[in-house]
């Protein structure tokens, strides 16, 4: 990765959606690196956040808007003239698009529009990594994994607005984008992402990290739907990989790109809780009765043979050594220790020397 991340050296890397989960690793990530990182966004929407306790409004250039709000967002992409363009912002929560699904739909495909048409009229950008997630594809719950040409679709709300933006994003391309030699584009479909610094409420690593911390139980809906969980540096050495060579070759690595664990790296809800019970020493577990459950996936994984092949893009951890890491970062954190600290001492780990 060594080649990849100097790349983004003194370079300008404008990041949607860097005050949450996802987000906040890239940018500290890219602050590490010596990039010049301009975010936009949201102000973080939890008391305890990732980007808070990273201090990364003291890192990077941080622009708290609404990417519904065009005006905004193009003039703070026109302003900045970046190189690099990472889009994350986004409604992420498939529970919270059913009690709220006109804000779902509104950011996260006129959110997209506004991100797409901005990039389009920028004369700065050479690459654009367009995040939106595994929920995309049309779910029918087979036993292989998704490849990036099978159909698009969602019965929810969220998984809906991932497939119409990836329809916008398909639409720009071919339309606008492909016939412009200087950029490359691509979008990148990843899901089921844990590691530390996630507190959002309805996931099931903060959901058991704030049960313990308070000492109360932690309740699980579905215990015994699978999920292909992987760290976030999984997904987000793939984004950089993939931004790395849109610079470098645009229209060979323009598309869709998926970027998810083994197909083996598979546990229930259930196992991921009890594990994490079992890393920080305390916690108890009980299971909620499912008659009144909204609907959610069951089995959902990814082929990633694409990235595998022309990215040489593979995972590094195994679920193990992803929950495991996990599990440190929360009790680093919730025994008083320095979320930085942890923050290297992981990237490190995990790029076996990141700086």
């Amino acid at each position: 990765m060594k080649e990849v991340f100097n790349v983004f050296k003194g370079r300008r890397v404008f990041i949607t959606g860097h005050t949450g989960f996802k987000g906040s690793w890239l940018a500290y990530m890219l602050h590490r690196v010596g990039a010049d990182v301009t975010g936009f966004s949201l102000s973080a929407s939890r008391e305890k956040n990732n980007f808070s306790l990273l201090a990364l409004d003291k890192k990077v250039n941080h622009i708290i808007g609404d990417v519904r709000d065009f005006s905004h967002l193009n003039e703070s992409l026109t302003k900045f003239q970046p190189e690099f363009v990472f889009h994350l912002a986004a409604q992420a929560l498939v529970r919270t698009s059913y009690s709220d699904p006109v804000d779902t739909f509104s950011t996260n495909i006129q959110g997209s529009i506004n991100l797409l048409e901005s990039v389009r009229q920028s004369n700065s950008v050479r690459s654009l990594v367009y995040i939106t997630s595994d929920k995309c594809y049309e779910n029918v719950e087979w036993i292989w994994g998704y490849r990036e040409n099978d159909p698009l679709g969602g019965r929810d709300p969220y998984s809906a607005s991932k497939a119409a933006a990836e329809i916008v994003f398909s639409s720009y391309e071919k339309s606008f984008f492909n016939s412009n030699p200087k950029i490359g584009v691509a979008s990148a479909r990843a899901g089921n992402v844990i590691g530390g610094g996630d507190w959002a409420l309805d996931r099931i690593i903060p959901d058991c990290v704030r049960a313990i911390e308070s000492d109360t139980t932690i309740f699980l809906r579905n215990p015994f739907s699978t999920r292909p969980w992987q760290h976030v540096l999984e997904p987000l050495s793939g984004y950089l990989t993939l931004a790395f060579n849109l610079y470098h070759n645009p229209k060979k690595y323009s598309g869709a790109w998926n970027f998810g664990p083994s197909t083996q790296e598979i546990k229930t809800v259930k196992d991921v809780a009890d594990i994490m019970v079992k890393h920080i020493g305390k916690g108890r577990v009980e299971i909620l009765n499912s008659a009144n459950n909204i609907h959610e996936a069951n089995l959902l994984q990814l082929n990633c043979d694409k990235a595998h092949q022309l990215l040489n893009w593979y995972p590094r951890w195994t679920v193990g050594e992803t929950l495991d890491a996990t599990a440190i970062w929360y009790k680093s954190v919730l025994n008083g220790g320095d979320a930085e600290e942890i923050t290297i001492s992981q990237l490190n780990a995990y790029f076996r020397s990141f700086i």
